[in-house]
């Protein structure tokens, strides 16, 4: 005889994973995240589509690491993070993932022992490469947002193209001394980092401390909870600048460019990337 009860429970659960709702929170998750939770903008379905969320942070420096810190914190179900140095001495001033034992150590396997101990129920996937040109979109597949944390030019150029051509969302961010700029990309629809910057950027050694990737970071790490959950207003086709000795935060309109050769010519369509 058909148990219709058994089978009607096994229809909803069905039903539940096509939704994309099959990431329920554990009891062990919802006491962790209690406190955001409480954020009327969250409640647990927000918090279900954290856990879901997919994102790529290139960097894990001065950026890289509150960026990570705090998307690992709030529950982002999978970190995938990018990076091809070691650690050195002169990171430690900003470089808060890693500390003096880890000096010569690999910076992505650094970082993935700390935010594994921070909260084991976030998948870190810890990736040493070099982002070029021919692995990028490989790197970036499987993603629902990507984020700058990066120190040069050419690759965050590498990284924009790479996000428009594929339709995810890129969320930029940048350092100097004490100040510091962030913005988000929209692919299609707002302006991007090409648009915005013209001609090259020589490499250099630039100054940096460490208050000033936190703020930027935090930043950083906000936008891509609020474009996840689908909540707040980003910051896209605006550009933040923070000026830590004056305690000022500055806002620029930033306008497309109709013939920005990353995203004012015609690309090769792709189907718009599914919200998570």
């Amino acid at each position: 005889m058909t148990n219709y009860t058994e089978l009607s429970v096994s229809c909803l659960l069905v039903i539940w994973i096509l939704e994309g709702r099959g990431e329920m929170l554990t009891p062990d998750e919802r006491e962790r995240y209690d406190r955001q939770i409480l954020i009327e903008q969250i409640g647990p379905e927000g918090q279900e589509k954290l856990k879901r969320s997919r994102v790529v942070i290139a960097g894990a420096g001065g950026l890289g690491s509150p960026i990570a810190i705090y998307l690992t914190a709030a529950g982002v179900g999978m970190i995938r993070l990018i990076d091809h140095d070691r650690v050195s001495l002169s990171n430690l001033n900003r470089q808060i993932l890693h500390w003096e034992e880890d000096i010569g150590k690999k910076k992505v396997q650094s970082s993935a022992t700390k935010l594994r101990k921070l909260n084991p129920g976030v998948k870190i996937e810890a990736i040493d490469e070099t982002i070029t040109e021919a692995n990028v979109s490989s790197l970036m597949d499987s993603c629902d947002a990507i984020v700058d944390a990066m120190d040069n030019l050419p690759t965050r150029y590498i990284l924009n193209r790479c996000a428009i051509e594929k339709n995810i969302p890129f969320f930029h961010g940048a350092i100097r001394g004490f100040e510091g700029r962030a913005m988000t990309i929209l692919p299609g629809k707002t302006a991007c980092l090409r648009c915005m910057y013209r001609g090259s950027v020589p490499e250099e050694k630039f100054p940096v401390i460490g208050v000033t990737p936190a703020v930027i970071g935090s930043i950083q790490a906000a936008e891509v909870i609020k474009y996840l959950l689908g909540i707040g207003q980003l910051l896209t086709n605006r550009l933040l600048m923070y000026d830590g000795l004056e305690a000022l935060f500055t806002e620029f309109a930033v306008n497309r460019n109709p013939e920005c050769d990353h995203c004012g010519t015609p690309l090769t369509p792709s189907p718009p990337h599914p919200s998570p």
